[in-house]
């Protein structure tokens, strides 16, 4: 009985997958990887900020060949009933179709929806942003930041791409105030956040994934610092295991790699 042409390029795919991670936990087992770079090496990280003049604030991003997007925009908005002397920070995630052949058009799907909220997160618990100067007028008018991320092109770690963009374009942005007849003013900064994300490979974390690599990752860490060196945000995918030890040594890369990008990168 001949098989259908779905199982066979089913069982190919299943093929290819295997090699490849025999491949990659091989070298990563002599201590190298695909792309030459350290465990603990991220690939070049790019920022160009004021990217779309329209914008509250924007930042173009690219990490290695993954590259995405970030818009800023601030609007005058209710509060929440329970915080009604504190802005609102809303972060939203768009994979486009023509960033990866894997991405859909349509709703946002569980992957966008990760993306956002553990981005989302890293700015929160920090308290990146002082969310109680936003407020206009008590418990009936608050400034309403948005975060909007777009993928544009694909080669692995969305979450440091965007969290690096969302942070860039938050540190530029200025709030309208001039549309209630008040003076425009930049965003009440009080900390800076820098995520670090890491894929594990056999029995070894490597900083800053490419897409093969996360490919054939057992399990992935996200790791959130601060420019004091706490850790603000921590988030766990995928169903492997990170032993105390790599959760320890991902938290130094992440300290490490955090005050570098702040200076390097975001002049900070």
């Amino acid at each position: 009985m001949r098989r259908k042409v779905s199982e066979v390029s089913k069982s190919a795919d299943e093929i290819v997958y295997g090699l490849k991670r025999e491949y990659l936990e091989k070298i990563c087992a002599e201590g190298s990887r695909i792309d030459g770079r350290k465990f603990d090496e991220i690939r070049t990280a790019v920022v160009n900020t004021n990217f779309v003049p329209r914008a509250e604030g924007s930042a173009e991003v690219r990490l290695g060949d993954t590259r995405v997007l970030v818009g800023i925009k601030i609007e005058q908005g209710e509060p929440f009933p329970d915080t009604p002397n504190s802005g609102i920070l809303t972060t939203n995630a768009e994979l486009l179709p023509m960033a990866s052949p894997t991405f859909e058009s349509g709703p946002p799907s569980e992957d966008a929806i990760e993306l956002a909220r553990v981005v989302d997160r890293g700015i929160r618990e920090s308290k990146m942003i002082d969310l109680d100067k936003l407020v206009i007028k008590e418990g009936e008018k608050v400034w309403v930041v948005f975060i909007d991320m777009h993928i544009l092109d694909y080669d692995g770690n969305l979450i440091d791409a965007c969290s690096l963009g969302a942070v860039a374009a938050l540190l530029e942005a200025k709030v309208p105030a001039s549309k209630i007849g008040a003076e425009d003013f930049p965003l009440p900064i009080n900390h800076i956040p820098i995520n670090v994300t890491f894929a594990k490979i056999g029995n070894t974390l490597l900083a800053d994934p490419n897409l093969e690599e996360e490919e054939v990752a057992s399990a992935r860490l996200s790791v959130a610092t601060n420019e004091n060196g706490d850790v603000v945000a921590m988030q766990k995918g995928l169903g492997g295991s990170i032993t105390k030890e790599e959760l320890f040594s991902a938290v130094d890369t992440s300290i490490k790699v955090g005050k570098d990008i702040r200076k390097r990168v975001l002049g900070k």
